[in-house]
């Protein structure tokens, strides 16, 4: 994959995780706003952890965004970052801050 369009799949993805973490951060604190009867307390956990649970999905995907795009100023993006085999364009479209071949990925 040449540069120009790694930068752009990786720009476009931190753009799209970074909104989505402002969007529900602000929903949380709307959340912590409202005032809920006991008979919704268990539907609020619920939704606390699952909210709890994307946050930090999206932390580290911006996490994983910043080490490819250190990976692409250093000229290794695209090669695992286990073994230095090129993980396959197909791959990096999907994901483009993927750091391991499809092979590589921990099962499970």
């Amino acid at each position: 994959m040449d540069d120009a369009r790694a930068t752009d799949l990786l720009g476009n993805a931190r753009a799209d995780a970074e909104a989505a973490l402002r969007r529900l951060r602000s929903e949380q604190g709307r959340a912590d706003d409202d005032q809920t009867d006991s008979s919704a307390e268990a539907e609020d956990l619920v939704v606390t952890g699952t909210d709890e649970a994307l946050e930090d999905l999206l932390v580290r995907r911006l996490e994983a965004i910043e080490r490819a795009q250190a990976r692409l100023s250093q000229g290794t993006y695209g090669r695992s970052v286990q073994s230095g085999e090129p993980i396959p364009d197909g791959r990096l479209e999907v994901e483009p801050w993927a750091e391991l071949t499809v092979e590589e990925r921990p099962s499970g």
